[in-house]
């Protein structure tokens, strides 16, 4: 039925409120940002061959309205609109909690399936938490239920246009290059020339043979093979304690997706063959955390904060540089020579698995989880976010997608109560974006001009 004009146009004017009503929320979550670069050109469309519609200069105050792919939307005088790229400016951090909930709607995207959680006066897993916290089998078990295959993996990347390729990371770490003969081996060496020596008298050697033998059994250092068995006896023993603290997010897909992507960023690494498990937990602080072995966990507020597979991938791919680095069991292994008295024979393992899982088992016993709230060296988190910009663009992603992870957390504010563990463990995210600068993503230039 054909409406008179009227009508029409009163049907028009409700439509257009309606529009209005429903595009509001994204410039009422606008954030401030600063121009980063000597000159940026601001496209009309979030595409390098779309007209410029403005040149900013550096310092130059601008409003984020918005976030397609790895490009901002931020608006111009006279109420127009354009778009730079994520790397083109910085964001101006809040300084309190009180434009959380803006930046969480802003920037909610697939991940999160649109859902915003207000953070404010979050507790997060703590040192005591994790302390405490006693572990979940039957949590752990469903983790391990949601592991993806390498071919499964492999279906997801191609269905989603990802394509893996040759990237050059001088500073990768190679853990299982380096081979030699266990402990045991080398203890046995040790024992029989110790049994030697008593037989042709020690005095022989002026007395220092002894003395000798003692500081090389203390430096008996462990076989690829036995580190590898920690690491995986310790593994799951921590990742269940975190789990006893904060369960696994109740979203199916959510699980699912963690784990074909990071299954698939996993196997661009040089230890594809772990068994790589990946989980969203119940937590609305903004963290994540990777265990030995290859157990990667990130809280649901980290993840509600994510808008695609490749900033899913940059959060994975930092954690699994940490896995990869070794860098929390080596923590571990430094706490175990500490309490020891560098005793290093207390550390020795059997490669058959029940020595190393008692020692997991006394670790855990003793320290909970509170490893994966250590304060790694600096130069542990700048390596592993240059690892998730390796492994992006070697997986078929955009490596500037964890840049664009930074700086959304960087605008939740330095007093944020949701980020308070992340402070307290990694580099300001100011330095971390600076370490990317500098960086100038060496090699990767034609691989950050994906959308």
């Amino acid at each position: 039925m054909e409406l008179p004009m009227p009508a029409l146009a009163a049907r028009l004017a409700i439509v257009l409120m309606l529009g209005l009503a429903l595009a509001a929320p994204a410039w009422a979550g606008a954030t401030s940002a600063v121009v980063h670069k000597a000159a940026v050109q601001v496209h009309g469309a979030p595409d390098f061959k779309a007209p410029t519609v403005a040149t900013l200069a550096r310092g130059a105050s601008v409003t984020v309205a918005g976030q397609q792919g790895m490009w901002f939307r931020i608006a111009l005088p006279a109420g127009q609109s354009g778009y730079v790229r994520v790397n083109d400016v910085r964001m101006a951090p809040a300084g309190t909690e009180g434009a959380a909930a803006d930046v969480r709607a802003l920037f909610t995207g697939k991940a999160g399936k649109g859902r915003v959680t207000e953070t404010a006066g979050v507790r997060g897993l703590d040192e005591s938490t994790l302390q405490a916290a006693g572990y979940d089998g039957a949590q752990m078990a469903l983790l391990q239920s949601y592991r993806a295959g390498t071919d499964a993996a492999a279906d997801y990347a191609r269905d989603h246009g990802w394509t893996a390729t040759s990237v050059a990371f001088p500073a990768e770490a190679r853990p299982g290059a380096r081979g030699g003969s266990t402990q045991a081996r080398k203890r046995g060496g040790i024992s029989a020339a110790r049994g030697l020596l008593s037989q042709i008298g020690g005095g022989a050697f002026g007395g220092h043979a002894n003395e000798a033998l003692e500081v090389a059994d203390a430096a008996a250092g462990k076989s690829e093979e036995e580190l590898s068995a920690e690491e995986l006896a310790l593994g799951p023993e921590i990742a269940g304690r975190i789990l006893g603290a904060a369960p696994l997010l109740e979203d199916a897909d959510a699980q699912r997706r963690v784990n074909l992507i990071g299954r698939w960023l996993a196997s661009q690494t040089t230890r594809p063959e772990l068994p790589w498990s990946f989980g969203v937990i119940d937590s609305a602080e903004v963290n994540a955390f990777a265990a030995p072995g290859g157990y990667v966990l990130v809280t649901r507020g980290l993840y509600e904060l994510l808008a695609d597979d490749a900033e899913v991938a940059a959060v994975l791919g930092h954690e699994i540089g940490h896995v990869v680095q070794r860098d929390h069991y080596n923590v571990i292994r430094k706490q175990a020579v500490t309490e020891t008295g560098g005793n290093i024979v207390a550390g020795h393992v059997d490669v058959g698995g029940s020595l190393a899982a008692n020692m997991a088992k006394d670790y855990v016993r003793r320290h909970g989880a509170t490893v994966m709230l250590t304060r790694l060296d600096r130069e542990a988190e700048f390596r592993a976010d240059e690892a998730a910009e390796i492994y992006l663009a070697r997986a078929g992603g955009n490596p500037l997608a964890l840049y664009a992870v930074l700086q959304k957390m960087a605008a939740l504010g330095t007093q944020s109560a949701s980020l308070a563990q992340l402070y307290k463990t990694h580099p300001g995210l100011d330095d971390r974006l600076d370490r990317c600068d500098r960086r100038g993503l060496a090699g990767l230039q034609r691989y950050t001009r994906r959308d």
